[in-house]
């Protein structure tokens, strides 16, 4: 019978997880282009179900364009789709930023709010956008769950979850507060460059003696470095 693992043991895991990784990956941070709060909103919309790269090629001519809340409040909506046609479900993700924009016009003079209750009422938001704004741009602790934390922290055994929510509590329980959005960052950087969906390269992956994945391929140790 195996070992239980408790809260604690996975917390000083998750900890030596954080500290192997922040080497790894110092430059770990959202990828997104972003200036303000409300084009780091616009583009976390848009880059659902789109890739960061592709998102940043598209709003570097879509921020010269709309520089306001009221700007994509009240151009017709047809042309906006057509502005973001690129990043795919253009028409929904249009709906979404002016509608989302007329809220902000309306209730918070243009702005983007600094809560996830309030964010969490706009149009296109959940709580994964909610936390990148609030990390990156209110200096609130958030764990972001994309399809790459969801993939890498079941992998490590932080989870045993698929709903991003409730990924999302276990991850608070094991991680520190002060450490929760860097630590999703270096989830997401961890899962696109080596916890590959398909064939993770676990021959380099330096958390790899920390990981209880079953289906790991190749050995890494602290001392070796590999094979």
């Amino acid at each position: 019978m195996g070992k239980k693992v408790t809260a604690a043991g996975k917390t000083k895991r998750a900890e030596m997880v954080y500290a192997r990784l922040s080497e790894r990956y110092p430059d770990a941070t959202v990828t997104l282009d972003y200036r303000d709060p409300l084009q780091l909103l616009v583009a976390t919309i848009l880059a659902a179900q789109c890739t960061d790269a592709r998102v940043n090629v598209v709003t570097k001519e879509l921020f010269k364009k709309y520089k306001k809340a009221a700007d994509y409040a009240a151009v017709l909506r047809e042309e906006l789709a057509k502005d973001i046609v690129q990043c795919g479900f253009f028409n929904m993700k249009a709906a979404s930023i002016q509608k989302t924009s007329e809220i902000l016009v309306r209730d918070y003079g243009g702005k983007v709010p600094g809560t996830m209750e309030e964010l969490v009422k706009l149009p296109g938001v959940g709580r994964k956008t909610a936390n990148v704004i609030l990390g990156a741009c209110f200096d609130t602790p958030g764990v972001i769950v994309d399809t790459h934390a969801r993939r890498v922290s079941a992998r490590l055994g932080f989870t045993t979850h698929t709903d991003p929510g409730k990924i999302e509590q276990d991850l608070m329980k094991v991680v520190p507060r002060d450490k929760w959005t860097m630590f999703s960052h270096l989830l997401v950087f961890h899962g696109r460059n080596i916890c590959v969906a398909r064939k993770p390269n676990c021959s380099i992956c330096p958390v790899n003696d920390l990981c209880p994945y079953p289906k790991k391929s190749g050995v890494w140790s602290p001392k070796t470095g590999g094979k």
